[in-house]
């Protein structure tokens, strides 16, 4: 299975001076960390890696210090044994690799699956953060023909590594802008090519399907009404990949802890579309939540 090359496929990475390259739960990590002040960590979605955050983590650099991993398999992380690619076992293995870089997040912003390993680990105790951010998260199971199809097709595709070659050798840049079109995004053309690069290497896209093969979510949703930390849902109001509604109805299970604020015109990047606007959400919320000052 090949991998993503750093000297390589890394030379024009975003915020690539903030990269570093960590051991951690027994496989090394691709990791960026940047700023100065209150702990925040990034957690991208599945599929993605931290060029998802290129715009965003140097807008948040101003008043955190922030942590950005590329998940197991993802990106420039090593493809790790597949028990690590669970909810359950992704979150352990980020908190491993936390604890190594002694880093204690007080606040947390996930995107899509990277909510539901946020709410993992904190549900768990192996975080203590202060507040959670979910960028159009994805913490329900799927429904209807995607719940019937998307995951089994993953795991069909996981169990066959050839298949992982066979999507890489037909993922073309035209067909990557389809499927970030479909998600109700509008991304500029670097940002493509990036998606087009993870997507067009095996090993990026097999540690994507073992994500998806084994993304068990029934679990988390049933104690998700035991999170106590205040968690904030932010929407893409145009997100085609998982419905507005969702988080409105996630947050009447979490209430009074869970809010959600709407975000007019984006839709499932929308921390890629308009990174300034998201930005300048998470910053509000922290000081809502007196992480920041005034």
């Amino acid at each position: 299975m090949s991998r993503l090359e750093w000297q390589r496929d890394g030379l024009d990475w975003p915020n690539r001076h903030a990269s570093h390259f960590i051991q951690a739960a027994g496989f090394r990590w691709h990791v960026q960390k940047m700023g100065e002040g209150p702990a925040l960590l990034l957690v991208h979605g599945t599929g993605a890696a931290t060029h998802s955050w290129g715009g965003l983590l140097p807008l948040l650099a101003k008043h955190f210090t922030v942590v950005a991993p590329d998940l197991p398999g993802h990106g420039f992380s090593e493809l790790p044994r597949t028990s690590r690619l669970s909810i359950p076992g992704m979150a352990h293995a980020m908190a491993e690799l936390l604890q190594v870089m002694d880093f204690k997040p007080a606040i947390c912003v996930g995107h899509s699956a990277g909510v539901a390993a946020v709410a993992r680990m904190t549900l768990d105790r192996l975080i203590d953060p202060r507040l959670i951010i979910g960028i159009n998260a994805a913490v329900m199971p799927f429904r209807g023909l995607a719940g019937q199809v998307l995951i089994p097709v993953a795991q069909m595709f996981f169990r066959n590594p050839l298949m992982a070659y066979i999507y890489a050798w037909s993922a073309d840049p035209e067909k990557v802008e389809k499927v970030i079109v479909s998600t109700g995004s509008n991304i500029d053309a670097k940002s493509l090519e990036l998606y087009a690069r993870l997507f067009q290497n095996s090993g990026h896209v097999a540690g994507a399907l073992g994500m998806m093969a084994r993304w068990n979510l029934a679990p988390l949703v049933r104690e998700l009404p035991k999170l106590s930390t205040p968690i904030t849902l932010v929407v893409g109001c145009n997100d085609r990949t998982v419905q507005p509604d969702e988080a409105v109805e996630v947050a009447a299970t979490m209430w009074p802890q869970a809010k959600v604020i709407p975000l007019k015109g984006l839709g499932h990047l929308a921390h890629e579309e308009r990174p300034p606007e998201v930005a300048d959400v998470i910053i509000q919320e922290a000081r809502l939540a007196g992480i920041l000052g005034a």
